[in-house]
């Protein structure tokens, strides 16, 4: 294993902040896979799904039974990590702008597409590595004006040219969930099985351009640019990338985190990266995928004291109760409930609310949804 410290810009004098990456295996020697843990700084269970996961990697890296590269970014945020307010963890935002960590990551596509398509040609795994190159030249050229701007050119530094992307976050309250690009969907499969995934939420783009689509979304829309044109050129879809809710914020415990990481080891060993061990089958899904743009956020119609009447996990019809808000002082009670069949696999934390407060989330099998399809 070698480890890289990556220095950020710094934000003013006297501060400086280090992102470090973990390196495993041999670069080029076979697939890629990039893994980062808590992009929204204050959803740690990432962290300590990383920290289970890198004694397996050192093993396998001793014993030279990893084929390819494995770079784990244990701590995507240190920007955020330091955000505290009034003794509160906030590290969602950044602090300077008001941004989200996990938006507004370069278009590729807008950056690359004049440049590289007319170059594409009949090799596939050429056609790869010109892309790859210029999404690093773009890289390489950004001059970063920010601290915020020097950690997302550094994560993409990381990740560019990763065949695999594996961004860990977690919810709330919930149970754990898969967000993943259709172009993707089919190969991440099995990762989402060997975890366990309660709910799998497909977009095509779900905009807003986070981490994890700005890396595999530039390879899709290439491919159709191509055809649209009518070339014969082919490019595959050379990145696959998933954002993994690993359950709620409060849920930061060893055997979680141990479950997590040897989850992921199977999936590495499913794709051939991990050689420790035969690669096990993946379990029987424990749900169906169903698509972003189908699931339902419910929101508070009144401010009051939220009690709710539905657990993470637990498959609602539509108009079943998910939560009454209590007005103590009117003595009221306002019932919020679901508008969609499915899975409630996220809810939030507070039990106070004002009015319009998102709430839950339910899963259904039907889109009913479009444009930017993320929350704040």
């Amino acid at each position: 294993m070698q480890r890289h410290d990556h220095p950020l810009r710094s934000p003013s004098l006297g501060r400086h902040t280090t992102l470090s990456s973990l390196h495993f295996g041999t670069p080029g020697s076979g697939p890629k896979v990039y893994i980062q843990a808590s992009l929204h700084a204050e959803e740690l269970p990432g962290m300590l799904a990383a920290y289970h996961l890198r004694p397996l990697l050192e093993a396998a890296d001793s014993q030279s039974q990893i084929y390819g590269e494995v770079v784990l970014v244990p701590m995507a945020n240190p920007v955020g990590a330091a955000q505290r307010l009034q003794h509160k963890p906030m590290g969602r935002f950044e602090f300077n702008t008001g941004e989200n960590f996990n938006r507004h990551y370069p278009d590729f596509f807008a950056r690359i597409s004049a440049e590289v398509l007319p170059t594409l040609g009949g090799d596939a795994g050429a056609n790869v590595a010109l892309v790859r190159q210029a999404m690093r030249r773009y890289l390489e050229q950004w001059q970063p004006d920010s601290e915020l701007a020097s950690l997302r050119r550094t994560l993409l530094l990381l990740s560019h040219d990763a065949d695999y992307v594996l961004d860990l976050h977690c919810d709330c309250e919930a149970v754990l969930h898969f967000y993943c690009e259709e172009s993707c969907w089919p190969q991440l499969a099995p990762l989402a099985h060997y975890l366990e995934s309660r709910a799998i939420l497909l977009a095509k783009n779900s905009g807003s351009s986070p981490f994890d689509e700005s890396l595999s979304g530039v390879w899709w829309r290439l491919s159709e640019a191509l055809a649209a044109t009518g070339s014969t050129a082919f490019l595959p879809q050379a990145c696959l990338s998933t954002t993994i809710e690993l359950r709620g914020e409060a849920q930061v415990e060893h055997g979680l985190a141990m479950q997590d990481a040897q989850a992921i080891a199977a999936y590495l060993r499913h794709i051939g990266v991990l050689r420790d061990a035969p690669a096990a089958a993946p379990p029987t899904p424990a749900c169906e995928a169903t698509p972003l743009a189908g699931s339902e956020t419910l929101y508070a119609p009144v401010p009051g004291l939220l009690v709710f009447a539905a657990e993470p996990g637990q498959r609602l019809h539509a108009g079943d109760l998910v939560a009454e808000l209590i007005d103590p002082v009117a003595h009221t009670a306002q019932r919020v409930c679901a508008g969609v069949d499915g899975v409630l696999y996220a809810r939030i934390r507070d039990r106070y609310v004002t009015t319009g407060c998102e709430l839950a989330k339910i899963a259904g099998a039907v889109a009913f949804r479009s444009g930017e399809l993320l929350g704040a």
